[in-house]
């Protein structure tokens, strides 16, 4: 059986170059202005706080926007991903945009013996988790490489949004897939992608994995992290749900149309590793 891995990487490889063109990536707007940030940084920007002279990872770094974001906040970034082709593009984002950051391909469970340790920040975006089969062993890795004090950040899709049917075409929302994590992935065929784009991809098989909030919880927990944070939000950063069912609220972000308090669309954890 083909590892699980290698059909994801051949799937982003595919689509890294079609996303960096596209306009949400909004990559032309790094390199004319100093102080753009992704969207999705920005949303957080108030719970990020002063980044200035911090040491920081970005697991699952995709083309690097959110890394560059975050080098412009003042941190010192590392990204890294498994992606040969997004690495690529996120080199050539980094250096239009004007700024020193590091890119490292490795898979994200290999991340210390690839990056090192003692970062003073650890940051996982939207839609990296549901890419990896054991939330635990994502803690584990995130655990190893902060530092004492050293904080986790991640602000991620709900595993309710995930658990959805997306293709339905009537106003129900239906839960269709497990919200919580199993040992089997799921496997789909799906040739487009979550960007406007005319480009037609040759590989357009995955295998993702849900995880529950209780579990992923737990798993950072018995990583020996302390929980010091948990949002749940009434938007996430593209329209997840077609077909006229969300609004753009704008500052890139979307919510259900009909009662967007009834449904977590998002969240924002955030922990840290004890001193010794």
């Amino acid at each position: 059986m083909t590892d699980y891995r290698d059909v994801n990487r051949a799937n982003w490889d595919d689509r890294a170059a079609a996303h960096a063109a596209s306009p949400g990536y909004a990559v032309d707007r790094f390199a004319a202005d100093p102080e753009h940030l992704s969207d999705v940084v920005r949303f957080d920007q108030p719970r990020l706080g002063d980044l200035r002279g911090l040491r920081g990872v970005h697991l699952q770094c995709h083309i690097g926007t959110d890394t560059v974001s975050l080098s412009r906040l003042g941190a010192t970034m590392t990204g890294l991903d498994f992606s040969p082709r997004s690495l690529d593009e996120a080199r050539r984002i980094a250096a239009l945009a004007g700024a020193d950051v590091r890119f490292v391909q490795s898979d994200v469970y290999d991340a210390v013996a690839a990056v090192g340790d003692g970062y003073d920040l650890v940051y996982t975006g939207v839609g990296a988790l549901c890419w990896l089969p054991d939330v635990k062993r994502w803690a584990r890795t995130v655990a190893a490489l902060l530092k004492p004090g050293g904080r986790l950040f991640i602000r991620e899709g709900h595993p309710v949004l995930w658990a959805l049917d997306y293709d339905r075409k009537d106003d129900v929302i239906a839960l269709e897939y497990p919200y919580f994590e199993r040992e089997e992935g799921l496997v789909f065929e799906e040739g487009g992608t979550y960007v406007e784009t005319e480009a037609e991809f040759a590989h357009n098989t995955t295998v993702e994995w849900n995880h529950g909030i209780g579990e992923i919880v737990t798993a950072v927990l018995d990583a020996g992290l302390t929980l010091t944070g948990l949002v749940e939000h009434t938007s996430v950063p593209w329209e997840a749900l077609e077909g006229g069912r969300m609004t753009d609220i704008g500052r890139g972000e979307y919510q259900l149309t009909d009662r967007p308090d009834r449904m977590p669309h998002s969240y924002t954890l955030q922990a840290v590793k004890p001193p010794v």
